[in-house]
């Protein structure tokens, strides 16, 4: 676990390269002097309101350097961070402030059509709905909050006694089924996750590097900020990308990785013919670089993590080609990250190249979840069940096979998901594929795709998978927005699975 904590982090990145942009947005941009002064009136200003080490603050805020401004703030003096997704309905909001006992709310008033406010009080009907809750403010009235001096002055003083060990954020994540949950990660595990993975992801002290998940998943906050931060890079983020608006701020920026979705790649690149990306170098997604630079299809991991591990914690460096038996597989594991493959009914482990559960242990993983005693989330010998499928061939590749709870039978055949989504999108004009069950034991796949009918697809299918694997059910999009997802951004499968039933 690391020994770092956010304001050792800042205090040190402040001295070693004060004038270095720290985060650009479209509107302003900070250094990393300007991170350390100004975080630390943040810091006095929520000292002034009462919040304290270990008082939970939620932030519901688009990304932005206010967004940064805030949380490390709140991190410094050791608050715990709740980042609060901008597309919570009211419901879930609430449930949301309610599974982390959030203390102090912070909330723009209004993004994109959500006004966060008049959703908490159309939602509750007493103060008994969230008793931990004890006040709510405006993002924009915290600046206005008057610092007495010895506010000011007890900033260092509580700073100095957060611990590595001492909770830094509870975030917020769920499968593809069932109820979010809130993950508790301390300074030491999160930053050390973020460290662990620099080096793959081709981060270093000259990166700039820009990639569209918000600040409050994971892949944000740890993926973009932290490794932003712990690396002493440069971060360009923007509150809502867009196409156009996206090109413009990654050619004015001169951005060099641009990491994240690789259907907002592929979207980027047919708006990007006239534009000048030739600040990108090899690492980012490969939709948007060159013919030159890009490799053949599966040669470079597939990065793979989870919330509960704060990001990623398998890969191989990604603008290097992994030895040919490794195609298509995710990587190693991180140093600081045990895994293994266990049978998912008996929790023994399996013999390489066979399909099991994955199962993490180490310091890079979680402290808790929320309202879970430990005996809930561990094994008695410490891993982490994560309900993901996979195998490791003999040279300790990781491969993805999908959720547990996603896979199913046809005739008595095991059927992975992800397999037949990843036959499928190496079909021509294939854009992404998603694919689950219907009627208990038929695939059905929805498919991006603007060049091909269902029935050319069908033919497609059969030439690349076993017949039992084959969907007989179709549904072939122009675009994946009408793809059901949660509020995490995840498929969500039992709403996709009713989309393919009126097929």
């Amino acid at each position: 676990m690391s020994e770092l904590t956010i304001d050792r982090l800042i205090r040190s990145r402040a001295a070693q390269d004060p004038a270095k942009p720290m985060v650009i947005d479209p509107h302003a941009r900070l250094s990393y002097g300007e991170l350390d002064r100004t975080t630390s009136v943040f810091a006095s200003a929520f000292v002034a309101v009462g919040i304290t080490k270990g008082t939970r603050v939620g932030l519901i805020m688009p990304n932005g350097v206010r967004w940064v401004q805030i949380a490390l703030a709140l991190t410094r003096i050791g608050a715990v961070l709740v980042p609060l997704s901008t597309l919570l309905a009211p419901r879930e909001l609430v449930a949301q402030l309610r599974v982390a006992a959030v203390q102090m709310l912070v909330t723009v008033e209004e993004f994109r059509g959500h006004r966060y406010l008049d959703d908490l009080r159309s939602e509750l009907t007493s103060p008994d709905d969230l008793p931990a809750l004890r006040q709510i403010w405006p993002a924009g009235s915290l600046l206005d909050t008057a610092v007495e001096e010895s506010a000011m002055g007890m900033v260092d003083a509580m700073a100095d006694t957060v611990a590595p060990s001492d909770p830094m954020a509870i975030m917020f994540t769920s499968g593809s089924s069932g109820p979010p949950k809130g993950v508790v990660h301390s300074h030491g595990n999160a930053l050390a996750a973020v460290g662990s993975g620099l080096a793959a992801r081709c981060i270093d002290t000259d990166t700039r590097l820009y990639l569209p998940m918000p600040f409050f998943w994971v892949g944000g906050f740890g993926g973009g900020l932290l490794s932003a931060l712990l690396a002493g890079a440069t971060l360009v983020t923007e509150p809502v990308p867009e196409p156009v608006s996206t090109i413009r701020l990654l050619e004015r920026e001169r951005v060099t990785l641009f990491r994240g979705w690789p259907d907002q790649a592929e979207a980027l690149a047919r708006h990007a013919e006239t534009a000048d990306l030739s600040a990108l170098r090899p690492g980012s997604l490969e939709a948007l670089l060159p013919p030159e630079l890009r490799s053949q299809p599966g040669a470079r991991a597939k990065l793979f993590g989870m919330t509960e591990a704060f990001g990623p914690y398998c890969g191989y460096a990604a603008d290097t080609d992994m030895p040919e038996s490794a195609w298509g597989s995710c990587g190693k594991p991180f140093e600081g990250m045990d895994l293994r493959i266990v049978d998912p009914d008996t929790g023994e482990p399996v013999p390489p190249d066979t399909v099991g559960e994955i199962q993490i242990r180490g310091p890079h993983v979680m402290r808790g979840i929320c309202r879970r005693s430990r005996e809930e989330v561990f094994t008695p010998d410490g891993y982490y069940p994560t309900g993901d499928l996979g195998h490791l061939d003999a040279d300790g590749f990781m491969f993805y096979h999908g959720r547990a709870d996603d896979m199913f039978k046809v005739s008595g055949a095991t059927v992975y998901p992800s397999e037949v989504e990843e036959a499928l999108r190496t079909i021509d004009g294939v854009r992404n594929a998603f694919v689950t069950n219907v009627g208990g034991d038929r695939v059905a796949a929805a498919v991006v795709c603007d060049t091909k009918t269902a029935e050319q697809l069908h033919d497609k299918a059969r030439a690349l998978l076993s017949s039992f694997k084959v969907p007989s059910v179709w549904l072939v999009l122009d675009s994946d927005d009408a793809i059901p997802r949660g509020s995490t951004g995840k498929v969500d499968v039992p709403a996709l699975r009713e989309l393919l039933m009126q097929c």
